[in-house]
């Protein structure tokens, strides 16, 4: 079961990978500069219906197009939503807790494909030659 010190773990391990703090400190995660990943701060558009707080515990990250995006939402709505603020963005939302859902695995593919998204075609290619060698 996946956790979010293995999320974290497994951004910053990806080459060229910065991290930065966002406004409140959670990591914002970038390969040379482009966003791929994020803890996202509490926002207004992702509350809580039960206690109608802001939810403290989401994560984006980047999907290869709007489409891709779309494709994890419907196939794994147990662990994917979006909101209103990301029609039409390339991204898709899952909460701390819901990485439990996931195997390592699919954790890696996540964060793997999220980078794959913004690294540098060379970088990604040798990144990933790199990765299928060592299968």
């Amino acid at each position: 079961m996946a956790n979010f010190e293995q999320f974290d773990r497994l951004a910053r391990s990806l080459p060229e990978v910065t991290v930065r703090p966002g406004i409140d400190g959670r990591p914002r995660y970038y390969v040379r500069g482009k966003f791929f990943a994020a803890h996202r701060d509490p926002r207004p558009d992702a509350i809580d219906e039960a206690t109608d707080e802001r939810l403290d515990d989401v994560i984006v990250v980047r999907a290869e197009s709007v489409d891709a995006a779309m494709a994890l939402l419907h196939e794994r709505p147990d662990l994917f939503f979006t909101t209103p603020h990301f029609q039409g963005y390339p991204g898709i939302l899952t909460r701390i807790g819901w990485l439990s859902r996931m195997d390592d695995a699919e954790l890696r593919e996540i964060v793997e494909d999220a980078w794959l998204t913004q690294a540098p075609r060379r970088l990604a290619a040798s990144y990933l030659n790199e990765t299928q060698q060592g299968d």
